[in-house]
């Protein structure tokens, strides 16, 4: 008898909804807000209305995309956390109700372990390609920056880890204080293809071990454009490109120097990526040149499984549920990675 999971993700601003059955995808639908552009930011408020709106025709649409009926579901993932509070809330109380509702159990799910785990989301239109154990995840988010050794589907040990702010935030943070809107990831990353990665030089923190940080070169770049700026008040617009070229080139030198330095320690040739920076063009090609270069099997998951998507809440508790693992009706959503397992 097949295993057909529901995974649903609100952590944040988009709301999701997939089905999988034996870990292969049948649909994943996702409802994007685009309310927060204006803002230069998500407000945590607006994305949990919002989520109140889209979470019944996401997972309705998804069901009916996956050509399943509600009862053939085996069980519900949900993210848990982390993430903002009301969004998650707005996710976890849905997938309650349903599992009441259908009399099928619940399995909680890491945000951040579903990341790690969106290269297995199997599809069946194509030939899959599965990083072996253990292998290196380097995770890159708007809120996270780690390096995840994985040992096996539901056993991970974080080797380094951003002290500050992560590359994620370092992009919105500058792309929103130099005007170029939000999110910042990617109007940085359109710019950097037309500039001169060269042309600019910002400093590097040097942190010990596998840690990150990422605070003193956004403060670096934006100094240099403010001083800069008083000399000409056109540089920036003169001048954008390269400085994304070269802001961005930096803030992927940082990110490559450690997990070259984590590959080195542990022997480790199977090499992912994950989370939303991971969609950067630029991270993309250089941990596939570093691939080449230094005989690593590299994986990089398909934009469509970068975002905060439901297919990789599904993959996830996929694999919990096959441990044997249940979630409480009584279990409530956390914002933090720290009070997860706090019970």
């Amino acid at each position: 008898m097949s295993d057909i999971i529901l995974g649903i993700e609100s952590s944040c601003d988009d709301t999701s909804a997939a089905v999988i059955r034996d870990g292969y995808l049948l649909s994943n639908v996702l409802a994007s807000q685009d309310v927060h552009k204006c803002y230069g930011g998500v407000i945590p408020e607006l994305a949990s209305r919002a989520h109140q709106l889209n979470i019944v025709p996401v997972v309705s649409e998804a069901i009916n995309r996956a050509g399943i009926k509600p009862e053939e579901i085996t069980a519900i993932a949900f993210t848990r956390g982390p993430g903002l509070l009301g969004s998650l809330l707005v996710g976890t109380s849905f997938a309650k109700g349903l599992a009441l509702s259908l009399d099928v159990p619940l399995v909680e799910v890491n945000h951040l372990q579903g990341h790690v785990l969106a290269n297995f989301v199997k599809q069946y239109d194509r030939e899959n390609h599965c990083p072996s154990f253990p292998y290196l995840c380097l995770l890159v988010s708007g809120g996270n920056s780690q390096i995840v050794k994985v040992n096996g589907p539901l056993d991970f040990e974080i080797l380094g880890q951003t002290i500050d702010d992560a590359v994620g935030e370092a992009f919105d943070k500058c792309s929103k204080m130099l005007g170029l809107g939000y999110p910042g990831g990617p109007v940085i990353d359109r710019l950097a293809k037309q500039g001169n990665p060269d042309r600019f030089t910002f400093s590097k923190p040097h942190i010990p071990g596998l840690d990150y940080s990422f605070s003193g070169i956004k403060t670096s770049l934006l100094y240099f454009v403010r001083d800069e700026m008083a000399k000409d008040p056109e540089f920036m617009e003169k001048n954008k490109e390269d400085i994304c070229a070269s802001f961005q080139r930096t803030l992927i030198d940082i990110l490559m120097d450690k997990l070259i330095k984590a590959a080195k320690l542990t022997g480790i040739k199977e090499v992912t990526i994950g989370g939303g920076v991971s969609a950067n063009s630029g991270l993309r090609s250089r941990i596939e040149e570093e691939g080449r270069k230094r005989g690593w099997n590299t994986y990089l998951p398909e934009f469509k499984f970068t975002t905060d998507n439901a297919a990789m809440i599904a993959i996830a508790g996929y694999y919990h549920y096959l441990n044997g693992e249940r979630t409480s009706l009584d279990v409530a959503p956390v914002s933090r990675i720290a009070d997860f397992h706090k019970e």
